[in-house]
């Protein structure tokens, strides 16, 4: 890596990882070839690695084990299974599933018949389920027993997936699935997949706005496990197949899918699988599966000091990563305190980079509060929101992003996707940054508007929606506020009409039936207007000083 130089005169030179005439700077990591052949597809660029690895994915409730041995041929079998009942090349194929051992096999069985695989969040409302599977046409599903009547109702095909994974079960709502994985994978499709091609379709609030689906190519995924997952591991002292994440994240979630759910099953990686993350399980699953390896959010963190100050001990760990919202400096210093033998780095990645852009190093121990270097083949400018100018290390601005992660696009979307990448291919994050003068990024803010509560994102403009939807409500705003468990919280102003009996109970009882458990909105303040700007945007940062003068 370069090193900066400091004159007699205490000036600092220009670093060779940034440029002053174009604004640009570049990873100070070794550039990372990724496959040239354009008919390379993500799965079968995953299997095409060698590694050591025994268990690939374990149930940690049941311990039921899905060996490396078998992992191949089980996505063929699935394959087979699913091309055997009508989907093929070009299908659109929504995953409607909490965590499960059988969601990466899915997964990669969906894409390695050149379908399209749309991952959504179960815990959503039955309209959000409805909308996401309208946008991108969705022609099957599969989910959980619990959401059929539903998804019958709709008129889509669809499987279910048993939860109880270590024994067959009788109910006939499985035998589809077991079907699958009895298919001769022998007789899997080995259709022609372009790198170019869709491959996946997730929803993100983007820098602003309502959901949208983001399109992701074979291409976009390779480049995510080359540059995101690939990358790191070869920074370790010794072999990825002796490392055992706990998969504690959604699957679902860009930074679950493209870490636990793909790469490191190019690794050989034992990856062991929660349904969803309870603080006394995980306790109990990292110390009986002597688990080494934990990718979080900041909440995941925070539980487990808390654990640790309570006396649970964890031996077998060696790394905490942090990612999709920012840890603060106190829950650092705190970590830092509780696990003095554990490594901890935060990262930064979008769903409009496939999960790429920067990571933390190991060994830079005074950097914790960073979100690291850019990632390989990654380059960035720091745009001032207000002049416009490139800025150099040390001075904020806008983090822009280009590299081979950065997706094809909005789905349906020209205008959103015009203005989120430009011209010249840089995708504008709507984050407020600074490299410091060895390279390291710091986020200091958002010109985005999205909510990031326990890592997922919540779009106030979804909440506006429905909160409108409400006869007595005139006008209304959302914005998020801190809070020390979630990170932030959805909060909203509401004007409601003159004479309304309208009460704050009936106001988030409304929008808790209409949405996801995680967006229900925590506060609601009745007020006489919203203020906006002579544009008429919402002045979301007068909401925050007025919550604040509240308390």
């Amino acid at each position: 890596m370069a090193t900066l130089l400091v004159t007699s005169q205490t000036k600092r030179v220009t670093p060779d990882w940034f440029s002053p005439e174009t604004g640009i700077y570049r990873s100070k990591h070794k550039y990372v070839e990724l496959p040239s052949n354009p008919f390379q597809d993500i799965v079968s660029w995953i299997f095409s690695h060698k590694h050591n690895g025994v268990s690939a994915l374990i149930d940690s409730l049941s311990g039921f084990t899905i060996p490396y041995s078998k992992l191949p041929q089980m996505v063929k079998s699935v394959a087979s299974g699913l091309n055997e009942i009508g989907i093929s090349q070009g299908d659109v194929i929504s995953i409607l599933l909490p965590n499960s051992v059988y969601f990466p096999i899915i997964y990669l069985a969906i894409l390695s018949l050149g379908a399209v695989a749309i991952a959504i969040n179960p815990l959503y409302s039955l309209p959000e389920i409805q909308k996401q599977f309208t946008q991108c046409r969705t022609s099957f599903v599969i989910t959980t027993s619990d959401k059929i009547k539903e998804i019958e109702k709709m008129g889509i095909g669809y499987l279910a997936v048993p939860e109880k994974v270590d024994s067959f079960s009788s109910s006939s709502a499985f035998s589809t699935f077991y079907k699958l994985l009895s298919s001769d994978p022998n007789l899997a499709p080995k259709p022609v997949i372009k790198q170019e091609d869709t491959a996946t379709i997730l929803f993100s609030s983007g820098t602003s706005g309502p959901s949208k689906g983001v399109v992701m190519s074979h291409r976009n995924l390779i480049a995510s496990v080359e540059l995101f997952v690939r990358f790191e591991a070869s920074l370790y002292k010794y072999p990825a197949s002796e490392n055992v994440y706990l998969a504690c994240i959604p699957f679902f979630h860009i930074y679950g899918l493209s870490l636990l759910a793909t790469g490191l099953l190019s690794l050989g990686t034992t990856v062991v699988v929660m349904r969803k993350f309870n603080v006394e399980e995980a306790v109990r699953v990292i110390n009986k599966y002597k688990v080494t390896h934990i990718p979080a959010v900041p909440p995941i963190v925070m539980s487990l000091v808390r654990s640790k100050k309570g006396g649970n001990e964890f031996p077998s760990l060696k790394e905490i990563s942090s990612g999709a919202a920012p840890v603060s400096k106190p829950l650092i210093d705190d970590f830092l305190r509780n696990f003095p033998g554990v490594a901890f780095i935060q990262g930064y990645g979008m769903t409009e980079t496939t999960g790429t852009g920067t990571r933390g190093l190991t060994s830079d121990k005074d950097k914790h509060s960073s979100i690291g270097l850019l990632a390989p083949n990654m380059q960035a400018k720091v745009i001032d929101p207000i002049s416009s100018s490139s800025m150099p290390p040390g001075k904020s601005g806008e983090l822009w992003l280009r590299g081979p992660g950065i997706m094809k696009g909005y789905l349906d979307n020209v205008a959103a996707t015009k203005s989120t990448i430009d011209k010249e291919g840089w995708l504008h994050t709507g984050d407020i940054v600074y490299f410091d003068h060895d390279g390291y990024i710091y986020v200091l803010d958002r010109l985005k508007e999205m909510i990031k509560f326990k890592g997922f994102q919540i779009a106030p403009a979804d909440l506006e929606s429905v909160l409108i939807s409400l006869p007595d409500v005139l006008d209304a705003a959302v914005t998020g506020v801190a809070d020390e468990m979630a990170g932030e919280i959805p909060i909203a102003f509401v004007v409601k009409r003159q004479g309304s009996s309208l009460s704050e109970a009936d106001v988030r009882n409304y929008v808790a039936e209409k949405v996801a458990p995680y967006k229900k909105l925590r506060k609601v303040f009745f007020t006489s207007s919203i203020p906006k700007s002579a544009a008429g945007k919402i002045l979301r940062r007068q909401l925050k000083e007025t919550f604040k003068s509240k308390l």
